[in-house]
Order: C-alpha cells, then structure tokens, then sequence
C-alpha cells in the first residue's frame, strides 16, 4: 500500500543524522500519549484515573530490521536515560515503544535474546523512573523474517508464544501500560483477526492486568478501517481490556512519506476526515480506540491547523493519540519532534496544547 518509513544500515553520528541519508527510511515499510494507570487488578472495564491525550513514539530499537540481530547504537538505537528524562520534563507521560520480533526472539518458539531483552528493561526502568508508562509494540507489519503470521512458515501459535513471552517477562513491570501487538498488518487479511485473537490468548496467559492493543489492516488505515478491519469487532478478550488502534497521515496515499499530496491535505478539516470513519466504527461497535500514529511535516504551518482540528475531534470521543516520532537517531527527519541542539521542532507546540488534558476519565468512544 504505502511507501513509509525502512531503517535500513548502520548509524552514523547518533546526534544529527540526516535521517534520508544515513537509515535510509522512507514511509513505506513502518513509521507517546500521556496516560495514567489504570484501575487495573480485577477489573473488567477500560478504566483509567484520567485520560491525557496526546504523546509520542519513541522509535529506534526497530530501526534496520533486515540487519539483523544488528548492534545498538550501529544499527538501531535504545533510548538513553537523558531521552526518558526530557521528555518527563516536558510533560510526556507514556510512550509507544517499538521493538522488532527478529531481535527479540532468534527464532520462532526460542527464549527471548538476553541482550535485546535487557535494552528493553533498561528502557522501561528509565521509564518508570521519569513516571512515564510503556506500550510495547511489536513493530513487523504481520511479519517474521518475512513470512506472514499464519502461514506454514509462521504458524499462529508461535505468534501466540512471543506475546506469551513478552507478557511473562514484563507483565509486572511497573512501566508497562499495555501491549501492541503488531504495528500495521498489510497484505495478511485472511490471516491477522485469527493470528491477534492467538497473541490476546498468549498474553492472558501470563497477565491479565494490561491493556491489549490491535491495529487494524490495510497498515492499521483509519480511513479505511469499516472496509478492512470490521471483523476485527469480533475478537475476544476475557476481562475485556482490548482497545482498537488506527494510524493516520494525511499525505495523498496516508503513509506518510508527504511526497504527494491529495487536494484536500492541507484543508483545515483533512485530519477530522480521515479519522472520522474510524471513529464512527468505534462508536457503532460499542468499542475503544487509539490513534497509535500520527505526524505532519515541519514546513508548513497549515499542517499543524491539520493536526489541531484532528487531535480536538479525538477529544470530543476520548481517544488518544501518540505522534510519530521522537526518539533518538532521526537528525532533521521533517516528522520528527525530537529537538535540536535543544531547540523544539515546529510540530511541538501543537501538541504541547493537548498534553494533560484531564476532561477524559476512561479511553472512549465505547463504554
């Protein structure tokens, strides 16, 4: 569908890459929202204490999928400690945190490599002591090693096994919010509602306590989600903690590498348009929702007009939102917030008006 971000090689000066020339990304095989704990143990409702609705993805650890296992801070890279520290000081309280399967876990069924692992927890303790709260998504498009999930090369319940895993190893880490388990699912539309209903079953297993995010097909489009994603509303989760997740760009194709544009991209309502069916299906299915993806460029104003209306729709339905991207590593990609030599990027004060925002009590639209 979409040509987006691929992390291609090997970093070169982690401070200020030119993204372009150095990972090689383009939006074509990829790309934190600031909430509270919620009342979780024994509970059967999606309920938090507040609801703040807007944070970040803190990429890097995806980075080069195809190097693999790959080395931190060549091939891809873990956010340090300062990074956490940052951006807690900004008012960032949760992030979604990309990882890739191949370096999580060697091979299929295999215990979970004990040095991408430890990256992780590094990653979560720096976390929980800036009081910032983790999703952990797995970040492959329905994929190992280029197989799709359900297919005799990837049979389901080894999708089932890593989400077990995964939630064994740190289901009771204070810093976990939730799981997303898989970023994007494109061309596997026979396949992914069985394959997510194994990984929920895997993860409840070993913990019942988090939410469980599921991305819908067709890259997870929200303004296609009723065509591709409808039967995902069929999905089963025991104690009910499953939220329902869309990403969104507002480039001609929605992949977000904004080299085309559509005649209404920059129209000051093309963010409302474009998650608008999603959110429709949301409400008609009685079900809960989160943007996973979102971002705008850094030059033109108007973009962030397209980001402001969109993110003030999502608050009228109570779904969050985590804009793509920050993290260490991205140099002047025009999406990132991440700053520069200490200065914040044009996107920033936009969200920044959103952060913190108590007026939601539960994630929404659904009950």
């Amino acid at each position: 569908m979409l040509a987006r971000k691929k992390v291609t090689g090997n970093l070169v000066n982690m401070s200020f890459l030119s993204v372009t020339q150095h990972f090689g990304i383009t939006r074509g095989v990829s790309k934190a929202l600031s909430l509270t704990a919620l009342l979780a143990l024994g509970s059967t409702a999606v309920q938090a204490e507040q609801v703040n609705l807007v944070g970040l993805n803190m990429a890097g650890a995806e980075f080069a999928g195809t190097v693999l296992p790959g080395i931190n801070e060549k091939n891809y890279i873990f956010a340090k400690e300062e990074t956490f520290k940052n951006w807690s000081a900004r008012g960032i309280r949760l992030v979604r945190f990309p990882i890739l399967w191949e370096r999580l876990q060697p091979g299929l069924g295999y215990s979970l490599d004990q040095t991408y692992a430890s990256l992780i927890s590094r990653s979560l303790d720096y976390a929980h002591k800036y009081n910032i709260r983790v999703i952990l998504d797995l970040h492959n498009y329905a994929r190992y090693r280029g197989h799709i999930i359900g297919t005799s090369s990837v049979p389901y319940y080894r999708f089932e096994n890593v989400w077990n895993r995964i939630a064994q190893k740190w289901g009771s880490h204070p810093a976990i919010y939730g799981y997303d388990i898989m970023n994007e699912p494109n061309g596997a539309v026979a396949y992914w509602p069985t394959a997510a209903q194994y990984a929920i079953n895997g993860i409840r297993q070993a913990d019942k306590a988090h939410l469980i995010f599921v991305e819908g097909n067709a890259w997870a489009s929200a303004e296609r989600w009723p065509v591709w994603s409808d039967s995902l509303k069929d999905l089963k989760d025991p104690v009910n903690k499953l939220i329902y997740e869309a990403h969104v760009y507002f480039d001609a194709d929605g992949g977000g590498s904004y080299t085309q544009l559509s005649a209404d991209s920059l129209s000051a309502q093309a963010g409302v348009n474009r998650v608008k069916p999603f959110v429709e299906w949301l409400k008609q299915n009685n079900k809960k929702g989160f943007i996973g993806e979102f971002g705008v460029p850094d030059n033109d104003s108007r973009w962030n007009v397209v980001m402001d209306n969109m993110l003030t729709y999502l608050k009228q339905h109570c779904v969050p939102a985590t804009y793509w991207a920050a993290g260490p590593g991205w140099g002047n990609y025009s999406l990132s917030v991440e700053p520069i030599n200490g200065q914040s990027r044009p996107q920033w004060p936009t969200l920044r008006k959103h952060l913190n925002d108590t007026s939601c009590t539960a994630i929404g639209p659904g009950r």
